[in-house]
Formats: structure tokens, sequence, C-alpha cells
């Protein structure tokens, strides 16, 4: 997950984190939702087995609320000391 400057959190998956946080970042190659939010920081990272099952859990972490979300960051299922 990376939050915004405008404190936002946006969720997706990719097989490489820190390339994918920097072509958000540059706006070359990054998401649609980031032309009007602009990336701050890592805040949430998860490892999964397959591509598959990271989509599932993509899909199912968009669905939560913004304070689960938030919760999920605080979590000790967090990764994201690995990327910093």
């Amino acid at each position: 997950m990376i939050r915004t400057t405008k404190n936002k959190l946006y969720t997706g998956i990719t097989t490489d984190v820190l390339r994918r946080f920097n072509e958000h970042k540059s706006g070359k190659k990054g998401a649609r939702f980031f032309r009007s939010n602009t990336p701050k920081e890592i805040v949430y990272v998860e490892e999964s087995e397959n591509r598959s099952s990271a989509s599932k859990r993509e899909y199912e972490i968009k669905t939560f609320t913004k304070s689960q979300k938030e919760r999920l960051v605080k979590s000790e299922l967090n990764l994201v000391e690995l990327f910093q």
C-alpha cells in the first residue's frame, strides 16, 4: 500500500515493490490514481505465493474501510521495513 500526500491509501500488486513505487512517483508508468494523488511512501507490504493469490488479496484489501486498512498498516503482517 502506498500513502499519498493527501493521506489516501492505494493498494496494488507487483513483483518489484521499489520499482513500481518509483514508476508511480515518476508519473510515466504509474497508475491513473496517481495523476491526482502524489505518492508519498510505501506503508504496507505483504508477500503472496503467486499472482493469483496476490490478486485475490488485493481485491480483499480494496474492499476494506480506511480504518481497516490503517489497522493493517500497523499490523505484524506488514513487511514494509524490508523496503526502507
